[in-house]
């Protein structure tokens, strides 16, 4: 039977490719970062129940990992398409690991020895890692990856390691791939909230994104699940969340809702209640969009427990020796509130991959003017692009939540399973 390539290792792409290899399909899941898994690995709980988000995706990662019809390319990514539905070749270039993935058993015993710290991008720059590390605790593959920017070769982790799995120096690779079909999921990007100089991001220290605030409230985050003021450690009295920053906002050409910030915002805001019942929260929103289910009653739940609504966004975040100071206007009843918080969180939108532009023009299809994945049908259901064989999956064509990604990742890998098919009688013809 025949073969296709999925591009995106996110809970979109993971469940395309699980649907497609219980199908009896052979799939090759490209994945860029050194573990699959995504933004959803990074997050905490989900909503509107607040389950537990690994419990819900690492199941499915380790799936992917024992899965024989699934091929996983880590560190990967593509350089070329060609051809057609029925016949593409995907080029992939694999980075280096500088570890020998046949040999590493991920003990970690490298990573403690390891004496260099920087930047964790998977913290979301609240936390630092190891120049060879571990990319999430619950990674796949459950191996460590050796950073040669940063590595200053001082030789421990060659002689910590028992079974000799780390390496000096690995070539990069390429690779073709003969596929039938491809499937698109390549996730999204974090608006740069430095884009809306007024909330005074990276210069003031408790200003933070929400993922950043999301990787606090993570019991395996950087603070073990313990909010912290990041000027003095403190645990903060009043947190203030500022909506729509970087979505529906003409003046940084994001006209759209990123769909999924006001309930990710509700959701930290109980979170942070029921942990500390005597901190005030406080919602800044131009409108709640509480759409799908049981949203609306998380809303409700929401305000139950006293955290407050102020229908207006702040015009900026001033600071001074007595601390941040925010003044909004409410605009259902036209009072002028002076709020004064210790933790600011600005609800950060969507962005397109930073990838699809290049993956757009060699596959040779269009993209939105928001610079996501056009499809064919003007629905949000939709998956197929103007290219016959090359579909889309996740929020690489809209911003949408996690239940929406994975029934879009079924759906694209059913439409791919056609192409399969269809092939396969051609060869039987």
């Amino acid at each position: 039977m025949g073969e296709v390539a999925v591009i995106g290792a996110g809970v979109a792409g993971i469940q395309a490719a699980l649907d497609l290899a219980q199908h009896g399909v052979r799939v090759h899941l490209i994945e860029r970062e050194p573990s699959i898994g995504g933004h959803m690995a990074q997050l905490d709980k989900t909503f509107p129940t607040n389950d537990c988000s690994m419990c819900i995706l690492s199941p499915k990662m380790a799936e992917v990992a024992r899965h024989k019809n699934i091929v996983l390319h880590t560190l990967t990514e593509v350089v070329r398409i060609g051809g057609e539905v029925g016949n593409f070749t995907v080029t992939i270039r694999r980075s280096p690991r500088n570890v020998d993935e046949s040999l590493c058993n991920g003990c970690g015993d490298c990573t403690r020895i390891c004496p260099v710290e920087v930047y964790n991008r998977f913290d979301a720059g609240i936390g630092v890692r190891k120049a060879i590390y571990k990319p999430q605790p619950q990674a796949i593959p459950d191996i460590v990856v050796k950073d040669r920017e940063h590595c200053i070769e001082c030789g421990l982790c060659y002689d910590v390691c028992g079974p000799g799995a780390v390496m000096k120096e690995e070539k990069e690779r390429l690779e073709d791939l003969r596929v039938v079909s491809v499937i698109i999921a390549t996730g999204y990007t974090l608006f740069d909230a430095c884009r809306k100089a007024q909330y005074r991001y990276l210069l003031l220290p408790d200003v933070i994104t929400s993922l950043e605030l999301e990787r606090m409230m993570n019991a395996s985050g950087p603070t073990g699940g313990e909010i912290r003021r990041l000027s003095n450690g403190k645990i903060p009295s009043h947190v203030i969340f500022v909506q729509c920053v970087g979505s529906r906002d003409v003046t940084v050409e994001r006209p759209y809702c990123s769909c999924v910030c006001c309930m990710f915002s509700i959701k930290n805001a109980i979170l942070l209640k029921e942990k500390h019942p005597e901190m005030e929260v406080t919602i800044c929103y131009m409108d709640i969009r509480a759409y799908g289910k049981g949203y609306e009653e998380f809303y409700e739940r929401a305000k139950g427990m006293g955290i407050r609504f102020i229908r207006g966004l702040p015009g900026g975040v001033d600071a001074d020796d007595d601390g941040m100071t925010m003044q909004v206007e409410n605009t259902e009843t036209g009072e002028v509130y002076i709020l004064r918080p210790e933790l600011v969180v600005l609800a950060v939108g969507m962005d397109p991959s930073p990838d699809i532009d290049r993956i757009a023009s060699e596959l040779g299809i269009a993209l939105e003017e928001t610079g996501f994945v056009r499809t064919r049908e003007e629905s949000l259901w939709a998956v197929e692009t103007i290219r016959p064989g090359i579909y889309v999956a996740g929020t690489a064509s809209s911003p949408r939540d996690i239940p929406d990604s994975v029934t879009l990742g079924s759906a694209a890998a059913m439409r791919a399973f056609t192409d399969v098919l269809r092939a396969k009688a051609q060869q039987n013809g």
